[in-house]
């Protein structure tokens, strides 16, 4: 069985899924099968159910990490929404805060709007932007959406700042400089700020 729970650094982290719309051409899963002090993230045969991911959760320490976890493993977790929504209500319920790392296509993955939801149990989400046109996104994520994707992920962004939660948009600096900028300049057009995420390979 994969880890649920991992550590990387001196943050928690919750993998619930190995599922994911996108094949970033980046993507650290590429590089091997953990991070951190993570043994493997794959899941071998099926996700793991909500009871598998409460149990993970009620036997780790969380005082040790600031009583904090970020929802992000080797895949998307809006691609497992409901035990999303569960796993972060059982966390809330222990004091936990917890931050989504998403690609932020929940919409398209689900097949309705979600954002409401989603924010209504979390402190705080880190949406993935990429690139700053939707031409080059696709050229670097590869969403099985095609061109509706990168419009579907602003929308989403969009509406999680309008349930007031933090929101930010993130790239990975193995863009251009150039590219960096005009990300910048739509998250200044879109009131959301910007973070800029080294690339590691780990």
């Amino acid at each position: 069985m994969a880890d649920i729970v991992y550590t990387y650094g001196n943050q928690a982290y919750l993998n619930i899924t190995n599922a994911c719309p996108c094949r970033c051409t980046f993507c650290i899963r590429n590089n091997g099968d953990s991070v951190g002090e993570a043994t493997t993230l794959w899941f071998e045969n099926h996700s793991p159910a909500i009871d598998e991911i409460k149990a993970e959760i009620d036997a780790f320490d969380f005082e040790k990490y600031n009583n904090s976890i970020t929802i992000c493993g080797y895949g998307e977790p809006t691609c497992a929404l409901n035990n999303l929504i569960d796993a972060c209500k059982h966390l809330k319920n222990k004091g936990i805060k917890i931050r989504l790392n998403t690609n932020g296509l929940s919409d398209l993955i689900n097949k309705r709007e979600t954002a409401k939801e989603i924010c209504e149990v979390i402190d705080s989400v880190s949406i993935s932007l990429n690139a700053p046109t939707a031409e080059k996104y696709n050229e670097i994520t590869k969403p099985s959406f095609g061109e509706k994707a990168f419009d579907a992920m602003l929308s989403f962004a969009k509406e999680c700042k309008e349930y007031g939660i933090p929101v930010k948009l993130t790239v990975v600096d193995v863009i251009s400089k150039e590219d960096i900028e005009a990300c910048r300049k739509l998250c200044e057009e879109i009131d959301i700020p910007l973070r800029v995420r080294e690339y590691t390979a780990e």
